[in-house]
């Protein structure tokens, strides 16, 4: 695994070429181009606003922190992240016959670019959020303010443990489907799961006072909760993950991340034959 990872970074400007093709293919005769991975999000953003921000008539984020609309989209914009990567990681093989099965790379550079390609769109959301939460600072009382400071640190250390977490699933899922060409059928329910199972429109802190505690742990056993709970600090500092949430959610994004890649590597020769 340790030399398969080194071959990867060797080989770090066929990924950087393959991220930048995969960009201008998606948006490619499109008007508005990058715009639509900002346009998507906010969308969501306005729907989920509107029902449970406007007609609910009742604060869904946690008090003592901006308003609502800041906690969905910090959610928003990571769970973008992780949905399209589970899209496009399943056919990350079987959509690039051609390349895998002439180039003399390591064939893990070929998942890897889907996560990054989508990656690029997450960053291109941070400005607009940060937009979003100067707007709503100038417009609403002291109160619903969001302060800049140490919590914003949560943000670079999301992305790392996203980034690990998602690399690992992108890995399993993408040789997996070579083999069972059902799994990019069933991760599209897996997707609603996630959006649902996450706390992405709702604060933890409702699931914890629903759940007993045997059930709330196999609930935050998803990295997805701590990761997204990290997002959501940098805007609101009491959600940030306590010690033993963080723990868990790093060990499930290691332990994916090795997972992912040594099924890979396991099933590399299946995955080239069948392909």
């Amino acid at each position: 695994m340790t030399s398969s990872v080194v071959d990867v970074w060797r080989s770090r400007n066929v990924l950087r070429f393959l991220v930048r093709r995969d960009l201008a293919i998606k948006y490619q005769q499109s008007v508005l181009g990058y715009l639509w991975s900002l346009i998507e999000p906010l969308m969501m953003g306005a729907i989920y606003w509107f029902v449970f921000g406007f007609l609910y008539g009742r604060r869904a984020s946690p008090e003592g922190g901006p308003p609502y609309i800041v906690y969905l989209m910090s959610g928003i914009f990571a769970f973008m992240w992780v949905t399209g990567v589970i899209s496009e990681a399943t056919g990350a093989l079987t959509g690039q016959k051609a390349l895998i099965t002439t180039m003399n790379v390591p064939r893990e550079v070929f998942p890897i670019g889907r996560v990054l390609a989508r990656f690029a769109e997450f960053a291109a959301g941070v400005p607009v959020l940060l937009v979003i939460v100067l707007i709503l600072n100038a417009v609403s009382g002291p109160d619903e303010q969001a302060t800049f400071g140490w919590t914003l640190l949560a943000i670079p250390l999301a992305v790392v443990l996203q980034g690990i977490f998602l690399v690992g699933v992108a890995l399993l899922l993408s040789s997996i489907n070579v083999m069972l060409r059902d799994v990019e059928r069933f991760m599209r329910l897996v997707q609603r799961f996630i959006f649902y199972g996450t706390p992405i429109i709702y604060p933890l802190h409702q699931v914890e006072s629903n759940l007993g505690t045997p059930w709330i742990w196999v609930y935050k056993s998803n990295p997805l909760v701590g990761i997204i709970e990290l997002h959501h600090s940098a805007w609101y500092p009491q959600t940030f993950p306590s010690p033993t949430l963080l723990i868990v959610c790093a060990t499930g994004c290691v332990v994916t991340f090795v997972v992912g890649w040594l099924v890979f590597r396991r099933l590399e020769p299946s995955v080239l034959k069948e392909l």
